[in-house]
């Protein structure tokens, strides 16, 4: 794209759009084809995210009932869960999709109302309109 970019979290529309947190652009009939394939590959990406979340869940069972730990060992649980997650999905560890009946994908608690303008950052169109420029240079997908 030309320009260097930092990781970004992806957020819904109940976000402030910031340079760190890419957001979807607004729905409604003014949006250009562009806009709309960005708000598509946003949701596609989420749902990859999600779904990941899900897998991880079910195999580290123990993260469904981390009100049973203290608070202090919570961070190295978690962070344990995520790498062992990680080898045995690189190393295509089997995954049993029984794991899954006990794990039902959540809703974590997010805002309600969409974040004020005011919060939004300037600077974080820019790179949301280079995202859009990089998915349209991908193609459909």
């Amino acid at each position: 794209m030309g320009k260097a970019q930092k990781y970004v979290l992806l957020g819904d529309a109940t976000y402030p759009l910031q340079d760190w947190i890419l957001k979807p652009y607004q729905e409604d009939e003014n949006l250009t084809q562009r806009q709309l394939q960005f708000n598509y590959r946003l949701k596609r990406a989420h749902s990859v995210i999600e779904n990941a979340f899900l897998r991880l869940k079910a195999r580290w069972q123990i993260l469904l009932k981390c009100d049973d730990c203290s608070l202090e060992l919570l961070p190295t649980l978690v962070l344990a869960c995520c790498i062992l997650h990680n080898i045995c999905e690189a190393h295509d560890n089997p995954f049993n999709e029984e794991w899954l009946e006990g794990t039902e994908p959540t809703e974590l608690p997010k805002p309600c109302q969409p974040a004020p303008a005011a919060m939004e950052d300037s600077r974080a169109e820019q790179v949301r309109e280079l995202m859009c420029q990089y998915f349209e240079s991908c193609g459909e997908g």
